[in-house]
């Protein structure tokens, strides 16, 4: 179930003309912006179906940049965040696709920052401001953000998956819901984690210094 009160169906408190294109654009560039962990020196968006047709007049574009900005859904910074992008240095280009996606609302965002890393996310929105991330870095996984969610990248080793969960336990932390995406057996691996609390710092630098850990990120509601 998509809505859990009126108010999902409603839609938050925005700037913009449309909850699915702008509001849920908004929440999809803040959520890689979150996983990301710092401003990018490069944002480069395609948009799909709807989003390619009508970016503009809908303000997907600026909404989508504002998120990756770190501008909540109402922040009166959105309508100028592609000037903003620039005056801190941000190259921003937009792409638009005609391949057919699952959802009309898609949009794919890579950033990079100078000293290359980077990172690839696919999100759709599906009403009301909602949304769901479908890809990171090429891995499979349905993120909703309506819960604080831990996104672990780690080696594909055995005992991974207790150590974090251990952790968790040692917080009471409790896990709604998890899934686990591998590229190849041995290879890199995301372990995404839906939690009913939130998680702690001290949880999350816990995690780092687990074996074979890569990173650690957590994405609130």
């Amino acid at each position: 179930m998509k809505y859990r009160s009126v108010f999902d169906i409603i839609g938050p408190v925005m700037i913009g003309p449309s909850s699915s294109h702008t509001a849920g654009a908004a929440r999809i560039g803040r959520v890689a912006r979150t996983i990301f962990g710092k401003q990018p020196d490069a944002i480069d968006i395609t948009f799909y179906g709807s989003f390619a047709q009508t970016y503009r007049g809908h303000g997907t574009d600026i909404a989508i940049v504002g998120g990756i900005l770190d501008f909540d859904t109402f922040d009166k910074r959105i309508v100028d965040s592609i000037s903003l992008a620039k005056e801190l240095g941000i190259a921003v280009l937009f792409h638009v696709s005609d391949e057919e996606v699952g959802h009309p609302n898609t949009a794919r965002i890579k950033l990079t920052d100078k000293d290359g890393e980077n990172l690839e996310i696919a999100g759709i929105s599906i009403g009301g401001g909602k949304i769901e991330i479908i890809e990171i870095n090429g891995f499979p996984l349905k993120l909703s953000g309506n819960a604080p969610t831990l996104l672990v990248l780690h080696e594909d080793r055995y005992g991974l998956i207790a150590g974090v969960s251990n952790i968790l336990t040692k917080y009471a932390i409790n896990i709604g819901a998890m899934e686990v995406a591998r590229r190849d057996k041995g290879s890199e691996a995301l372990m995404v984690i839906e939690t009913d609390q939130e998680v702690p710092r001290s949880a999350l630098d816990e995690a780092k210094k687990i074996p074979y850990v890569i990173s650690v990120s957590v994405v609130m509601p």
